[in-house]
């Protein structure tokens, strides 16, 4: 059951039920108020009208005997006197209550009595001349009694100046109508506000249903790749334009990025294991003939197969801590006196290499990574150059520039972006020895990005290669 309701579809049907009941019961209850308040203003004003056709009669002098008061149930009509004595009444009213004057028969000492029974002196109300009609209207609610049958009244009283007695006309208007209109529209409320809620908890599960139909099927897609470790595959993309279709791309775009760096690790591990298996099994050869025959040792090559193998350990764990998105630390640094540094402490370079910049252009990162950044392109340069390698430092605007340029045969056009791939060497009949393992460059580029810069190779003056590393400069 906690499941069931925990859905989005579940609490997507409960939380539009929900709404819908509260607007519909408060919409239900204002159209009530409203009908009810506006039956109840008719049978008010259709109370005043008998009251003020009675009155006019009053004031005209009638004799109550000869008041032609009106006999149906809808208007029961009392006219009393100041003292609250009844002076006519309707012929079918047996009873009736909201008046102030329960009686239903005129009272037959007040019908002796002379005019002036009245004492003007107490009356706080309105002042009024003899025969004139009171503009103020009295309003009550009660029950009578017409024929035998009893309902609720709107009751409207007016009063009159007679012969110096003010008297006062009770008229009445039957409720019925508002009552049972009022009962008529709660009965079809009771009824069909369930109906409604169902129809909208049925409709919006339907939709949403529907709506969630892609989401449904992205997951059961995703679960079987998890299943199958298969990345390959794609969830289906809806043709739609909405937000599942929008989610439906970004995990396909997702699964893309990480089949692709799957894959690249793996190549990265076949890879580096192919490369450390030429020195591994070279050092082992030279060992185990030197344990054979020790007089056939051969030192130096052992020395450089271990000293090669170290190297690329080196570089494989900086690749991988690169790959786990380390980032540089460090301060500030002077990249010109880097440069010269790194290059003053290089020893047995085929190649005299020369420095060209001034020292300020300041950087922020890691010395260490941006050094092996600087020695992995002059390796690069002076294992093509023919006669020489220049190193330049200079500004361009907000980024410092380290160029690299040799007079040798060049990198082609095509191949521009796929030497800073993964243990790739141009010339593959090339011996390892001298071209590397093909990482130099891959690293370079990778820590140039994780340093916000960049590194790029195109054409030099001479013919050569030039390559530019690219680096945020710092404020002075």
């Amino acid at each position: 059951m906690k499941r069931l309701f925990g859905s989005v579809r579940a609490q997507a049907t409960i939380g539009a039920t929900l709404v819908v009941a509260v607007a519909l019961i408060a919409a239900g209850t204002a159209v009530l108020l409203s009908l009810r308040s506006n039956l109840i203003q008719e049978a008010a004003a259709q109370a005043d009208a008998t009251a003020r056709q009675v009155a006019s009669k009053v004031a005209a002098r009638t004799a109550y005997e000869d008041l032609d008061l009106p006999d149906d149930e809808d208007r029961p009509v009392q006219v009393v006197d100041s003292k609250g004595r009844l002076l006519a009444v309707s012929d079918d009213l047996e009873r009736i209550s909201g008046t102030g004057t329960d009686a239903v028969r005129p009272d037959p000492e007040a019908l002796r009595e002379p005019a002036n029974g009245g004492d003007d002196d107490d009356d706080d109300g309105e002042r009024l001349e003899a025969g004139e009609i009171s503009d103020e209207v009295e309003r009550g609610e009660g029950t009578a009694t017409v024929d035998g049958h009893t309902a609720d009244y709107r009751f409207s009283a007016v009063e009159v100046e007679n012969d110096d007695d003010r008297l006062t006309v009770w008229a009445g208007a039957p409720l019925a109508a508002e009552q049972g209109a009022v009962s008529t529209a709660q009965t079809v409320m009771l009824i069909g506000l369930p109906l409604l809620l169902v129809v909208v908890a049925g409709v919006t599960w339907g939709v949403t249903g529907r709506a969630l139909k892609p989401v449904e099927g992205i997951r059961r897609e995703m679960a079987a790749i998890t299943a199958s470790e298969d990345l390959g595959r794609r969830v289906p993309e809806p043709s739609t334009h909405d937000e599942v279709a929008r989610l439906a791309r970004t995990t396909n775009a997702t699964l893309t990025a990480l089949e692709a760096s799957v894959e690249r690790q793996r190549s990265f591990v076949a890879d580096a294991s192919h490369e450390l298996r030429s020195p591994i099994a070279s050092l082992r050869t030279q060992l185990e003939v030197g344990l054979a025959h020790p007089e056939l040792l051969d030192v130096a090559g052992a020395v450089e197969d271990t000293v090669r193998l170290q190297a690329l350990a080196a570089d494989l764990l900086l690749l991988a801590r690169l790959d786990a998105g380390e980032r540089p630390t460090g301060g500030r640094l002077d990249l010109g006196a880097l440069v010269r540094e790194e290059v003053s402490q290089r020893v047995g370079d085929r190649l005299p290499v020369t420095v060209h910049g001034r020292a300020g252009l300041e950087v922020a990162g890691s010395r260490g990574q941006l050094t092996r950044v600087v020695g992995n392109l002059v390796d690069n340069a002076q294992r093509h150059a023919a006669s020489r390698v220049e190193v330049r430092v200079r500004a361009d605007g907000p980024e410092a520039v380290v160029s690299v340029a040799d007079d040798g045969a060049g990198v082609p056009a095509p191949e521009r972006e796929r030497i800073f791939e993964r243990f790739v060497r141009l010339d593959d009949a090339r011996s390892r020895d001298d071209g590397g393992a093909g990482l130099g460059l891959a690293i370079a580029r990778d820590v140039a990005a994780r340093h916000g810069g960049t590194l790029r190779v195109r054409e030099a003056p001479e013919g050569g290669a030039l390559f530019e590393l690219r680096l945020p400069r710092l404020a002075g």
